[in-house]
């Protein structure tokens, strides 16, 4: 029996690689598999990155070979942070594929990016965020990702999470998030999964969760006041849309 391919989708520096590993994790707790598995099982190196499965774009040339596994019963779940393509909102549509979108205050995602990359290079270790050599730099680069928010936004049959509301009401969000995987929050094997992935955990983590920083606002100390009224305005239409506080 086919089962829906999940893809855990999120703005970067929103908590996605946590919450896509807490996806991942509940999907394989309730008799699913892992996509680490599917990905060598199925030959899929080229299309998933090695540690979060991330599969970058969601082309049909890129998402048809992983669609395959599915047709033969596997249950797992993906990482991308692409925003929604016709060829994919035609399989949600179609309930092939369940899509849940993690985003966060774009000044905290900003903030966040470029403090990460500029880590990266201190300790001799460049990452993805390594390029955003400014804070304006990590505002163009978020401000590149609203487009994709607003995409998924306005996609039916898609679960949007932020990322404040996870760490104010984990169980709610868990909840909402079982729920729409149709899953059983009450077997033990879940509730596993769901205490080892609360918030308060924080770095200690397994590698690829990219969890760092549990304050939601933190940007708010520790930007200057000109950057955060140069970034707010920046970004004014977008926090409006996504009911954040200026």
């Amino acid at each position: 029996m086919s089962q829906p391919l999940i893809i855990s989708a999120g703005m970067p520096r929103a908590g996605s690689g946590w919450y896509f590993n807490l996806i991942h994790d509940l999907v394989v707790s309730s008799g699913g598999q892992s996509a680490r598995e599917i990905r060598k099982r199925y030959h899929l190196e080229a299309l998933l990155t090695e540690i979060n499965c991330n599969i970058s774009t969601l082309s049909s040339v890129r998402v048809v070979p992983v669609l395959v596994p599915t047709l033969f019963g596997n249950k797992f779940a993906i990482k991308t942070h692409a925003g929604p393509t016709p060829f994919v909102r035609y399989l949600i549509k179609m309930k092939r594929i369940r899509v849940i979108y993690i985003y966060r205050d774009p000044r905290a995602a900003l903030l966040s990016a470029y403090e990460y990359g500029q880590k990266g290079i201190n300790v001799g270790r460049p990452n993805a965020f390594s390029h955003l050599e400014t804070l304006d730099d990590a505002a163009d680069f978020i401000n590149s990702y609203l487009k994709i928010w607003e995409a998924w936004s306005m996609t039916n049959d898609v679960l949007v999470i932020r990322y404040e509301d996870l760490l104010a009401d984990y169980s709610q969000a868990i909840h909402a998030t079982t729920q729409f995987l149709d899953l059983d929050l009450d077997t033990i094997s879940i509730q596993r999964v769901v205490d080892e992935y609360r918030p308060e955990m924080g770095d200690r983590k397994k590698k690829g969760t990219h969890y760092s920083q549990g304050e939601p606002e933190r940007f708010r100390r520790v930007l200057s006041e000109d950057e955060l009224k140069k970034f707010t305005l920046m970004l004014k239409p977008a926090l409006d849309r996504m009911g954040y506080e200026v």
